[in-house]
């Protein structure tokens, strides 16, 4: 009786010890294969548009507030002033909640591009600097990080233009009259209407605000983060998830002060299309701004900040977050 427990303990612990050593194995391959030269050149990218993905699935209500708040009055210097619980209940009002999420599938389209070059590139750049910058017994300074932010965001800016176009799309169609809406089903459906009727180049209106705007959000978002992180951790002893929050708070404010005259812009550029005499009302980045200083006042630029702030600050704060995990998972 003695012998057959003996043999069954030891065929037991032969078995834990084959699952132990194949889970050892899994995770030995699992680990080489993200520590790969193609797979870690990807990971900065794949991390981005995740994470911007993620954080767009969370703040798409409220850019979709600060889309119609932008072009409530368009044209006109008085007028009523809209808010944020104003446009949100006009909106449930006008169809069910979930009217919110409007252009969401352009949304996360624009995230996938955007924010994974976006992220990817600043990131790889930022690898970049970091290496030469050891090499030279330095550290990166602001300098280095700003125009990193800046290149990066003006390269993913360009890339992801169609997918930013459609969105303002999708979430203008409501403001129209009825007969003249287009009801967009889809993202692709929007970018195939659009390409047909307006032309392929079309796609691309509004490219040198939304460029523009990336640079300076980019400077304000990405510059400012890692600047404030890397203070917050010499002068605090808080964790690190609170120093993540704080400077993805103070990024926010940057990214928001820097980009939101550009933003307007773009989605004024992005929204309009012909009129009956076949003229945009718009020629172009510095005559919108022209327009809107003269017919509508240089205020008009900032309106909505604390709505922008908003949506810019919480999308910054779950972005980086996201990518900060990701980032430690695939170690």
């Amino acid at each position: 009786m003695s012998t057959v427990k003996q043999s069954a303990e030891a065929a037991t612990s032969d078995v834990v010890g084959t699952a132990k050593s194949a889970t050892a194995e899994t995770v030995t391959a699992a680990t080489d294969f993200l520590h790969t030269p193609a797979v870690r050149a990807a990971l900065p990218f794949i991390n981005g548009g995740l994470s911007g993905m993620v954080a767009t699935t969370v703040i798409q209500p409220i850019d979709m507030i600060k889309v119609r708040i932008q072009l409530a009055g368009e044209g006109k210097a008085g007028g009523p002033k809209p808010t944020p619980l104003g446009v949100t209940r006009d909106i449930i009002a006008s169809g069910k909640a979930m009217d919110l999420y409007t252009g969401l599938s352009a949304g996360l389209l624009r995230q996938a591009v955007y924010t994974t070059a976006r992220i990817g590139c600043f990131d790889t750049f930022m690898g970049q600097l970091s290496a030469r910058a050891k090499e030279k017994g330095q550290a990166v300074g602001f300098t280095e990080r700003a125009s990193a932010g800046l290149a990066a965001g003006g390269l993913a800016a360009m890339i992801g233009n169609p997918a930013d176009l459609a969105l303002i799309r999708m979430q203008s169609d409501g403001l129209k009259p009825v007969a003249e809406r287009k009801n967009y089903k889809s993202v692709i459906d929007a970018l195939g209407g659009i390409a047909r009727h307006e032309g392929v180049g079309a796609l691309w209106a509004g490219a040198a605000p939304t460029v523009v705007r990336a640079m300076a959000l980019n400077f304000g978002q990405l510059a400012f983060f890692s600047e404030a992180k890397a203070q917050l951790k010499q002068r605090t002893e808080w964790s690190s998830k609170v120093q993540t929050l704080s400077a993805s708070a103070i990024a926010g404010f940057f990214a928001s002060f820097f980009s939101l005259p550009f933003d307007f812009v773009k989605t004024r550029l992005q929204k309009q299309t012909r009129g009956a005499d076949g003229k945009l009302p718009y020629n172009g980045m510095v005559d919108c701004f022209a327009k809107v200083a003269k017919q509508e006042g240089l205020t008009r630029f900032y309106r909505g900040f604390g709505t922008y702030y908003v949506r810019i600050a919480p999308h910054a704060m779950v972005t980086l977050l996201v990518a900060d995990y990701l980032g430690w998972l695939t170690k």
